[in-house]
């Protein structure tokens, strides 16, 4: 059977399985987008302690390095892009203020619907995230030529974002009585543009990623919180 399955890659694999799962609670006709983001934070999890995990088996081939980075590439594009959209999709079905009409014309001309923006918002969230990803491991696999260890900074907002500012959305939903479902979109069209865009990220280190993890844990709680007491 081809394929790597040690310990090594079980956190990326338990990503894109909870993505899955997100994204099928997402798209039921009685699916709710606040059950969908606990998925989503749980691959902000995985996804935050994968690569630490992968590098503590010292004699790993060069085949197993580069199989991680690539299933870890394509999990992160279901978990962080496709999983939000879906969650956006919830949140159009379930929204009342979106119209329900895809489009109407006026004279010859077409005038798009609300709801048809935000779908192709959507799908532009979608195909910048799968153009961060692939622009990420063509140039990492340049600079592993001619670099040692890892590196310090991203070009371009990570895609893992995502499981921290999404959630963050949904949770102020609870905190202010009207509908935050243009807002959601509005962080979405942002921070799609930042994906691609040319910024420095400086790369957390471990003291920053239990910074994150610990804000994700408090979210998670937060959403949990609110979920039962309304």
């Amino acid at each position: 059977m081809i394929g790597v399955f040690d310990y090594t890659v079980w956190l990326t694999y338990l990503s894109l399985v909870s993505a899955v799962l997100g994204i099928v609670v997402s798209l039921q006709q009685s699916g709710h987008p606040y059950i969908g983001v606990f998925f989503l934070l749980f691959c902000g999890l995985c996804d935050a302690l994968d690569g630490r995990v992968a590098r503590t088996k010292k004699n790993r081939t060069e085949f197993e390095k580069k199989y991680g980075v690539q299933i870890d590439s394509l999990s992160d594009l279901v978990a962080f892009g496709v999983l939000p959209a879906c969650i956006g999709n919830a949140m159009i079905r379930v929204c009342p203020t979106i119209s329900e009409i895809p489009a109407v014309y006026q004279g010859n001309h077409l005038v798009l619907s609300e709801e048809i923006l935000l779908y192709l918002i959507l799908i532009w969230y979608t195909l910048a995230t799968l153009i961060r990803l692939a622009y990420f491991n063509v140039t990492e696999e340049e600079r592993q030529k001619t670099e040692t260890g890892g590196r310090k900074y991203f070009t371009g907002l990570p895609v893992t974002s995502a499981a921290l500012l999404f959630p963050t959305v949904l949770l102020f939903q609870y905190l202010i009585p009207k509908d935050i479902t243009l807002v959601y979109f509005g962080v979405m069209l942002v921070t799609s543009f930042l994906f691609v865009s040319k910024i420095q990220v400086r790369k957390p280190g471990l003291a920053g990623v239990l910074v994150l993890t610990g804000v994700g844990f408090a979210e998670f709680l937060a959403l949990l919180l609110t979920l039962w007491l309304t």
